[in-house]
């Protein structure tokens, strides 16, 4: 395959709509839904613009800047919520890794049909839906990994009926914090999936500039 060479004005274009969707991620990012008190909100589609991205550049561009978006939510992260709190140093190091700069990198995989579903709107859903679902796959791993303990305060304060009460006399403590992690990270990640693909599905079927430079563009 011949490897496609930017020109010096292709390269700067690339960069500045970068920079530009990568700034309005984190704009969005702050427009909150619902939020836990130890990290994870649902908001106005703030993955929307990567997502973009990863499928108008392809997946290492991507994965690139999914990579850049991640560190600037680990540092907003770090001073906007108590993700970190109790966490040994490198313990924090790796809640940065798995919840932040890989998290947020995969963001960059939604270009992955690209090519190879003929129908870009199907391509484009498929890609940011899969590419948001493998971030919550991220979230619920960081959170058996490092915020297990927490299983006990959130089936017996946070959700509490009859099937929590079952969980907690029937599960061991390590699946306990699995059944957790999935649920904890469940509640917004899964509506953060729906809102980004709905919206993945109107901005490239209904702003026809967005879909031609989307559609071109490798």
């Amino acid at each position: 395959m011949q490897k496609t060479v930017l020109t010096r004005t292709e390269k700067t274009k690339r960069l500045a709509l970068s920079g530009i969707l990568i700034a309005m991620a984190t704009v969005l990012s702050f427009i909150k839904v619902f939020e836990w008190p130890f990290g994870g909100s649902i908001t106005a589609a703030s993955m929307l613009p990567l997502a973009m991205l990863g499928y108008t550049y392809g997946v290492r561009w991507g994965l690139a800047v999914g990579l850049v978006h991640g560190v600037i939510q680990a540092i907003t992260g770090a001073t906007m919520s108590s993700a970190f709190a109790g966490q040994s140093a490198g313990a924090v190091a790796a809640i940065c890794l798995i919840d932040y700069f890989i998290a947020f990198s995969v963001t960059g995989l939604s270009g992955m049909f690209k090519g190879k579903i003929n129908n870009h709107t199907v391509g484009f859903a498929l890609g940011t839906a899969a590419a948001v679902f493998l971030r919550y796959l991220c979230h619920v791993t960081s959170g058996y990994i490092f915020y297990k303990s927490y299983a006990d305060w959130f089936f017996g304060e946070v959700m509490v009926n009859d099937f929590s009460a079952m969980l907690m006399q029937k599960c061991s403590p390590d699946l306990l914090g699995l059944i957790y992690s999935i649920i904890y990270n469940a509640a917004y990640m899964l509506p953060e999936l729906v809102i980004t693909t709905v919206c993945a599905v109107l901005v490239i079927t209904l702003i026809p500039p967005v879909r031609r430079e989307m559609i071109k563009s490798k």
